[in-house]
């Protein structure tokens, strides 16, 4: 793929696949591996960069937060991942 996978085309590939609610620019596309699901892949860096901006977090506060409260969010096999580029 060239361009950018849409949240629509994450749907279709996989109708179960989970989200983390307000990273959608974060969205790096999906990952595979065999004998499972494609899960929707982020970009760890981007995540942080959010909530300093959105939210007014300091780094550490938003690496922390990412940490307990994204990552931490373990949510079955269709949760997403996150990539630290």
């Amino acid at each position: 793929m060239s361009e950018k996978i849409t949240i629509e085309e994450i749907s279709d590939l996989n109708p179960e696949a989970m989200m983390a609610d307000g990273f959608d620019e974060a969205i790096l596309g999906m990952c595979v591996q065999f004998g499972t699901s494609p899960l929707v892949a982020y970009d760890y860096g981007k995540c942080v960069k959010i909530l300093m901006e959105r939210d007014e977090m300091t780094k550490q506060e938003a690496v922390d937060f990412m940490e307990f409260n994204v990552i931490g969010a373990y949510v079955g096999l269709n949760t997403p991942v996150f990539i630290m580029l």
